[in-house]
């Protein structure tokens, strides 16, 4: 389509939306389920929102505590060449949407400058409605935003392609890559571009991962062969990188507050621990006791973007930080007492409930973090343990990234005013 013709079918859909009527055409899913929060939250569609910038020191400090400058590199190679040719600028932010990088074609940068999409600025979907970089951090998915789908009328002479990275060691969400431009330079396959780019960056972290799980294996291999009885060595994630005696899980939860002397570790029992360089040193004490079950898991999914489940038992407690996944698990769980099986999960998950073989895997994952806490046949929460669930004020902010059939229910509330279901 014409991108004249496109722009003007874009607003017609927006319009249309805003007003409550009957759109020439339905917006996208992830473009209607973003315009539904924009209008649930207050955003203006026609004001432009501008928050404080970041200090020069205060950019400068984000962007050395963050992992996203390991991945500058593998960013900058897949996306700048094109981009010195062509009327688009590539950006990097945080997640929690600060902008810490920008580069591209100079006359671009200077019309960006206008708009606030500068280094420093906040994008975050709350404060400057739909666009590539907010909205791919709380969908947790590439997104493309085409003109008109912007929420604010002001940005309706851009086009963005977001895409979210993440942190492979522990599946934290680090940011976000965005190529923006005017609309008619880009092109729908843009995202996907941007979206190859952003899965290499994630690998080359991965890359970085196993050679320091390497290095770590090559100190404390010898050690561990001198030690008597079971004794684990994981890096600072948990992952496994030595071990003596029976093997443990790939990836060990360590408790928060981790640190030197006795610890208890859900799937391992009391330990005593030891620093290692790159890691840790986990002599066990004894074999996990069965008096040492969870009494007690608060499944915290009130924030949008960090969700977490706390386990208390007799030997304190501890929390583990979930996948987007892992929380759409134990969502359906903890809102079905007695049970699920796999096809039932499926289902409320996929649609679908043939897909059983992913929901095994999934749920033998988290089951493996979670020792003790869940239970099979059918799926549920152990006997005994209480659930609490904490959710979001506001219904509309349940997992927003969330496509899931019983999760969009779940969140479905009124429909926002004006707006087209």
């Amino acid at each position: 389509m014409d991108p004249r013709e496109a722009t003007r079918l874009l607003k017609g859909v927006r319009a249309a939306a805003l007003a409550g009527e009957r759109p020439p055409a339905q917006p996208r899913p992830e473009i209607a389920a973003s315009w539904r929060r924009m209008l649930a939250s207050g955003v203006h569609p026609d004001r432009d929102a501008r928050s404080r910038l970041l200090s020069s020191a205060e950019t400068e400090e984000r962007r050395q505590g963050s992992a996203l400058r390991e991945l500058l590199p593998v960013l900058r190679e897949g996306l700048l060449p094109t981009l010195d040719t062509a009327p688009h600028i590539l950006v990097v932010a945080d997640s929690e949407g600060r902008l810490l990088w920008r580069e591209g074609a100079a006359p671009v940068l200077r019309a960006a400058d206008r708009l606030g999409f500068a280094v420093g600025a906040d994008w975050a979907e709350a404060v400057v409605g739909t666009n590539g970089v907010g909205t791919a951090l709380v969908a947790r998915r590439p997104v493309q935003v085409f003109s008109a789908e912007h929420f604010v009328s002001s940005h309706h002479a851009w086009t963005c392609a977001g895409a979210p990275l993440h942190d492979p060691r522990d599946g934290r969400l680090l940011g976000v890559v965005d190529v923006s431009g005017p609309l008619a330079t880009m092109h729908p396959a843009t995202l996907a571009w941007v979206s190859s780019v952003a899965r290499l960056a994630e690998r080359e972290l991965r890359v970085r991962h196993l050679e320091s799980l390497e290095r770590l294996r090559a100190v404390a291999a010898p050690l561990l062969a001198r030690l008597p009885g079971r004794a684990v060595a994981v890096d600072p994630h948990g992952w496994t990188a030595a071990v003596t005696g029976p093997a443990p899980a790939e990836r060990i939860a360590l408790p928060k507050g981790f640190g030197p002397g006795q610890a208890w570790v859900p799937q391992l029992g009391q330990c005593t621990v030891e620093p290692l360089p790159g890691g840790w040193l986990l002599r066990v004490a004894a074999a996990p006791a069965a008096g040492a079950a969870a009494s007690r898991v608060v499944l915290d999914l009130s924030r949008p973007r960090s969700w977490t489940a706390t386990v208390y038992g007799a030997s304190g407690s501890w929390s583990l930080d979930l996948t987007p996944r892992h929380a759409e698990l134990l969502f359906l769980l903890a809102e079905s007492p007695r049970g699920r099986s796999a096809a039932e999960l499926a289902q409320e998950l996929f649609g679908d409930p043939t897909r059983t073989v992913t929901v095994r895997a999934e749920l033998s994952r988290v089951r493996r973090q979670l020792a003790g806490v869940l239970a099979h046949r059918p799926y549920r929460f152990a006997e005994g343990v209480e659930v609490e669930l904490l959710r979001p004020a506001d219904p509309a902010g349940l997992l927003p990234h969330s496509t899931a059939p019983a999760v969009v229910g779940a969140r479905l509330g009124p429909a926002a005013p004006g707006m087209v279901p």
